[in-house]
């Protein structure tokens, strides 16, 4: 690795960042807030896109315990509109069954609402010739009443038949208490022959599923700008100490910063196999970044919000009264997240997530809900090493998650070094929440 690799990915780092955040809730028919905005992370105007003055800059050191704004709202509808839904005979369903879904809305007034039984592939499209959607990445909102084993897919068609097709692999949003989140999947595949998009043809939405039924509803389908390079997050579950003695040290050589995400009562105990505060604040000072993995309980399973609330609440205390810089992100328990707890988690965090897959699972820079990222598991190389050819390719982000060497959600040993490896020699950036943070609220 050379010295100038090494400034180039670190040049997130020394910048400002910006965030936001408040309180603002989820419903399955839109209400106005602030600004023309809805209670479901959606705004009626685009002021903070395009970098309105009340976007707070993130100070250096430990943050404050409660957000100044809710994120989901402030930066709920980025980009161009490509498609707001109010016009669903532009639609064709070609597999499944679709209709206009006047009840429920993220935007507007209606929605596309999809469903299918017997695991039958859902497809819906609409003609967009003579359309230009060159550089272009999208997102869509989207809400789900069954996400499991569930895939959304968003097709782009040129004239001659080349497609590349975006893809969100999992959904993790727990049931019943479901509700709207952003989608902002990266490019998963696409044709041997790139499509030329300048000359688009059609978009397709496809349902992949594997269940008796799946039922699902579109909104708000976006447009946004590409970044320049391409994007990767090293994340670490449950602040283990197989990272702080095996991977560290592969880390510090390379260069590259980590997400550590602690679950404060381990640490407290004394937990076998978990860093210890001081640890932690000898990985903090390396460069990485200490962020709430909180009570290891699925945050869905709370029925008392107001217990909900304080255990979000005393998880943040615990990383500030320790002086961890990175409180006001989040990885949920078992990525585990509803309705609920998305309200209260973004009176405290700016964002989080996750939807985590098993497969290649990546996300654009410009267009994901703050609170819903996607990451994939980094339980094998060839997987992991795929997600990073595409960050690489089309200049998005790949979050990879890993537990601990001996874990069968997590690479061997020799398969890590050799993969960070791989990282070095790729042209993508090494960046952690707050770099990312910063380029989801500041883009341009």
């Amino acid at each position: 690795m050379t010295d100038g690799r090494a400034t180039r990915r670190r040049f997130l780092a020394g910048s400002g960042v910006a965030a936001v955040a408040g309180l603002a809730g989820c419903t399955d028919r839109l209400k106005p807030l602030r600004g023309g905005s809805t209670d479901d992370g959606s705004s009626g105007n685009e002021s903070a896109e395009n970098g309105a003055s009340d976007v707070a800059a993130l100070a250096d050191g430990v943050p404050s315990l409660e957000t100044e704004y809710n994120s989901r709202t402030e930066y709920g509808q980025p980009g161009d509109s490509l498609d707001d839904f109010e016009d669903i005979d532009a639609w064709e369903i070609a597999r499944g069954s679709g209709e206009a879904d006047q009840d429920v809305s993220f935007d507007g007034s209606q929605s596309l609402r999809l469903t299918s039984e017997n695991g039958q592939t859902i497809v819906a499209q609409r003609d967009i010739s003579g359309t230009d959607l060159t550089g272009n990445d999208y997102s869509f909102a989207v809400r789900t009443t069954t996400p499991q084993n569930i895939t959304v897919n968003l097709r782009v068609v040129d004239s001659y038949g080349s497609d590349r097709i975006y893809s969100l692999r999992e959904i993790t949003y727990r049931t019943p208490d479901v509700g709207w989140f952003r989608a902002s999947p990266g490019v998963f595949e696409e044709s041997d022959i790139a499509p030329s998009l300048d000359d688009a043809d059609r978009l397709e939405i496809r349902v992949l599923h594997s269940m008796d039924e799946a039922e699902l509803w579109i909104d708000d389908l976006r447009t946004h700008q590409k970044p320049e390079t391409g994007y990767v997050m090293l994340s670490w579950d449950d602040g283990t100490r197989d990272f702080y003695d095996t991977a560290a040290p592969l880390h510090d050589e390379f260069g590259f910063s980590a997400v550590q995400a602690v679950v404060p009562r381990w640490v407290v105990d004394g937990r076998n196999g978990i860093m210890s505060v001081s640890e932690l604040e000898d990985r903090q000072a390396a460069g990485d970044q200490i962020v709430v993995h909180g009570t290891h309980t699925s945050l869905h399973e709370y029925d008392d919000e107001a217990e909900l609330e304080n255990r979000i609440r005393s998880d943040k205390s615990w990383f500030i009264e320790n002086e961890f810089e990175g409180a006001d992100y989040i990885v949920y328990p078992n990525n585990s997240y509803d309705k609920t707890s998305l309200e209260y988690l973004t009176d405290y965090h700016y964002c989080g997530g996750f939807n985590q897959s098993g497969n290649v699972n990546t996300t654009t820079v410009y267009g994901f809900d703050p609170m819903a990222l996607p990451r994939t598991i980094g339980h094998d190389l060839s997987t992991s090493k795929r997600c990073v050819d595409l960050a690489e390719a089309h200049n998005q982000c790949t979050i990879l998650n890993f537990h601990e060497f001996d874990a069968n959600n997590t690479m061997p040993e020799g398969d890590y070094e050799t993969f960070l490896g791989y990282v070095d020699s790729a042209d993508v950036e090494v960046i952690n929440f707050d770099d990312l943070w910063k380029l989801r609220t500041d883009p341009f």
